[in-house]
């Protein structure tokens, strides 16, 4: 008789480790701002905190829900979004004319970079004494300087994402005959938008970093005069309602840019998708 037939058992290779980060947890983005701000309520409920000095965010909200009542914190708030907005816009617009100046002409890059290198070494906050003895103490010189902020990023972004690109799509694109407009919109965009994406992110952080310190030099609205004008009352709560503010609306504005990324880069495969 012949022996019994044993199954051969699969051979199984090595388990293979899973190495990315894994699925997105919903509302991500939003986990690390209610811990704060539940570490903050525990430690304000638990009188760890001093009250003139922070505010329980009960108060905070209270005093959030006055100013709105009364007119005065809608006011500021349409203020300074209308110069963030005003002051963004001209620096998107200048970011991108000029790396696409520098990025794809060496003339262009002969005399741009150099000069736009050289203006981000200086502190752009530094530049406010000056601009008010060009464009004056109004609104003009607070966007202007926003709109300073807003460029640089957006263009050292653009210009090194421009410069990384893989000659070999140029070459590709030489032998396949495409013409100058071809070539940057199959080429050249799709190779940039990254880059633009991180500058566009960082732009729009930086409007509300300056406008905090714009709005303290002779305004009379705003959520900058808001809080200045706080300051000299010693009213805390309500400095830390402008700050929650422009905390709001920064992450906001940087979740918006990321939502528009993810669609126009979404054949991207990247540990963030």
């Amino acid at each position: 008789m012949s022996p019994p037939a044993v199954a051969a058992a699969p051979v199984r290779g090595p388990r293979r480790r899973a190495l990315a980060p894994g699925r997105r947890l919903p509302a991500a983005r939003l986990i690390g701002p209610g811990l704060v701000l539940l570490l903050w309520a525990a430690a304000s409920a638990a009188g760890q905190l001093d009250p003139a000095a922070i505010p329980a965010p009960w108060t905070v909200l209270r005093t959030a829900g006055h100013l709105w009542s009364d007119g005065t914190l809608s006011t500021d708030v349409l203020t300074s979004l209308e110069r963030a907005g005003y002051g963004f816009a001209l620096g998107l617009t200048g970011g991108v004319v000029l790396a696409l100046a520098a990025g794809l002409s060496r003339v262009g890059e002969a005399l741009i970079d150099g000069t736009v290198q050289l203006n981000r070494a200086i502190p752009t906050l530094g530049l406010i004494p000056l601009f008010i003895l060009w464009l004056g103490i109004g609104e003009t010189f607070k966007i202007a300087i926003i709109a300073i902020v807003v460029y640089i990023p957006i263009y050292l972004n653009l210009h090194a994402a421009l410069s990384g690109i893989d000659h070999r799509y140029v070459e590709l694109a030489e032998v396949q005959g495409l013409s100058r407009v071809r070539f940057i919109r199959q080429i050249v965009v799709p190779g940039a938008l990254p880059g633009f994406f991180v500058g566009l992110r960082l732009g729009v952080t930086g409007s509300w970093l300056s406008l905090v310190v714009l709005e303290q030099i002779n305004a009379t609205s705003g959520l900058g005069y808001l809080m200045f004008q706080a300051q000299n009352y010693g009213r805390t709560d309500i400095i830390l309602v402008g700050l929650l503010i422009y905390g709001v609306f920064g992450l906001v504005s940087d979740s918006a840019v990321r939502l528009v990324e993810r669609r126009v880069l979404s054949w991207r495969r990247t540990l963030s998708n």
